[in-house]
């Protein structure tokens, strides 16, 4: 990969709902020496995080809305004022996907400039949960997320039944232009699979696998001439 310090393009990711304060303290400690761009984390655990990460530059994100996207828009706004109470620098949100796959745009639309709103002027990641839609659909609500004033669309939560493909990043960063946020996330487990969606257009990687990235990173560092 030609860039230098790629550790800055991940979202160093921990979001199991059985998750202890001594895994969370030890994503923080591990991200700190990697140098990853932030830890993403439930927000129960945000002052903790927050706290743990304080000089270190990386920054302390959550989500909202997550992992269905389900929640009422007041809810998602509540959620994400509380959220940047807590600590949080950047809100991953999840698309309202009944609205969508229904073809409520409108809806939709809305839903996110609620979250834009509520995060006053941080950064909103906007999920689609890619997986789940048809082309279309995805084009179209990557439009709505630049359209609403979010700063990234992001492919997926995790959580569903596939994640993040080279393919989907190269359609969302056809439809959003070269300057907007594009974040893969789902299944990026590796460091070959990293640099494909890199390569095919993700500025941000969300992983929970950040140190295999790493260190497998490291190892084909070694190997080049």
């Amino acid at each position: 990969m030609a860039y230098e310090n790629w550790a800055s393009y991940i979202d160093h990711t921990l979001l199991r709902a059985d998750a202890t304060q001594t895994d969370l303290v030890g994503l923080c400690a591990e991200a700190r020496t990697a140098g990853f761009f932030s830890c993403c984390v439930n927000a129960r655990w945000l002052p903790l995080v927050s706290q743990e990460l304080k000089g270190s530059g990386v920054l302390p994100i959550t989500v909202v809305g997550f992992p269905l996207g389900a929640s009422l828009s007041e809810a998602k706004a509540l959620e994400t004022e509380r959220a940047l109470r807590a600590g949080a620098e950047e809100i991953d949100m999840v698309i309202d996907l009944g609205a969508l796959k229904s073809g409520l745009w409108k809806e939709v639309t809305s839903d996110i400039q609620a979250v834009v709103k509520a995060a006053s002027g941080k950064a909103v990641k906007v999920i689609l949960e890619t997986c789940l839609l048809s082309d279309g659909q995805i084009v179209t609500a990557c439009r709505a997320t630049v359209d609403a004033g979010a700063q990234f669309v992001k492919t997926s939560t995790g959580f569903s039944t596939s994640g993040a493909t080279a393919r989907i990043i190269r359609l969302m960063r056809q439809t959003v232009g070269p300057s907007f946020g594009v974040k893969a996330s789902g299944g990026v487990r590796d460091y070959a699979t990293f640099k494909e969606l890199v390569e095919a257009g993700a500025n941000r990687v969300g992983s929970s696998s950040s140190l295999q990235i790493l260190k497998e990173a490291e190892e084909a560092r070694g190997k080049q001439p």
